[in-house]
């Protein structure tokens, strides 16, 4: 197409050719391949001087703006692989999310205004398909991630502590094994959390199956029921200090086995080896916040 545009700018093949910096009898040799395949011609090669015929002219204008969505193609690619403009959807555990992602955001739109972000907040179990399947490009987790079609990097490791009543009978303690709460009532999360998930095993590390007398979509709800003395909960170090609750209950650190435990949340992408330009610095933007 560029060939043919040059041709009919210079109405000649050996000042084309020249433009093109291509010997002469190698474009008259690819303008004949173009005909033959199209099955027309497309030029009328007149004594110094080549016109295009009515098929030519018809080529020529298709051609004009094919190149031309060629070169917004490359320009808008470009800016895409510079961070200048794109788009960028990241998906999110909803209480995780209101921790960590607002500065993460705002930082990431003063870097790169050009890129749109958006979010989506969903349970683990959805998120971890989403990212799978590629509808979202990162997303923000807690482990255990039992999605084999996703890759993880750790963001934030930090320590889980057991809620109880600020009269409870734990509460005077400075640390407990967690084998000391099997006869507890306990506040859980919905299975559909992976903190959850965490919790359930922790008990069964402990040596018992927690008695699960009430579960919430919500940590802050938990902690409220806790208040309440309907039970006692295990909640991240995260909720301890920004917690919604004008009245706290009691934080107690515990250990397995004399072991303190830690929750790790992770930024997971899909298993294809390929991270685009801007997961990556959202990514290395959330590490630096977390830090």
């Amino acid at each position: 197409m560029q060939y043919a545009l040059t041709l009919v700018e210079e109405k000649n093949f050996t000042k084309a050719a020249k433009k093109l910096h291509l010997a002469q009898p190698s474009l008259s040799y690819q303008i004949t391949k173009l005909e033959k395949d199209l099955g027309v011609q497309l030029f009328i090669r007149e004594y110094n001087e080549v016109v295009p015929t009515y098929a030519g002219s018809v080529f020529v204008s298709y051609a004009i703006n094919i190149l031309n969505q060629y070169r917004y193609l490359k320009n808008e690619i470009t800016d895409i692989s510079e961070l200048k403009k794109g788009e960028l959807t990241i998906g999110s555990l909803v209480s995780a999310g209101a921790h960590l992602l607002p500065n993460a955001i705002s930082a990431f739109r003063k870097e790169f205004p050009g890129i749109e972000l958006k979010l989506v907040e969903d349970t683990s179990h959805e998120l971890q398909d989403m990212v799978a399947s590629g509808k979202i490009e990162i997303c923000l987790l807690s482990l255990p991630i039992k999605n084999h079609g996703i890759e993880t990097e750790n963001i934030l490791k930090e320590d889980i502590y057991l809620a109880v009543p600020p009269d409870h009978w734990l509460s005077a303690y400075q640390e407990v094994e967690l084998s000391m709460c099997k006869e507890e009532p306990f506040i859980a999360l919905k299975n559909t959390n992976t903190f959850r998930t965490q919790s359930d095993e922790l008990c069964l590390e402990a040596g018992f199956v927690p008695n699960i007398v009430f579960e919430s979509t919500n940590i802050n709800t938990c902690q409220s029921l806790v208040l309440a003395d309907i039970g006692i909960t295990i909640v991240p170090k995260m909720f301890l200090d920004e917690s919604e609750l004008k009245e706290k209950p009691k934080y107690v650190p515990f250990t397995i086995n004399g072991k303190r435990l830690m929750r790790t949340l992770v930024v997971g992408y899909k298993n294809i080896g390929y991270v685009s330009k801007a997961s990556r610095a959202f990514i290395e933007i959330l590490k630096s916040i977390s830090e």
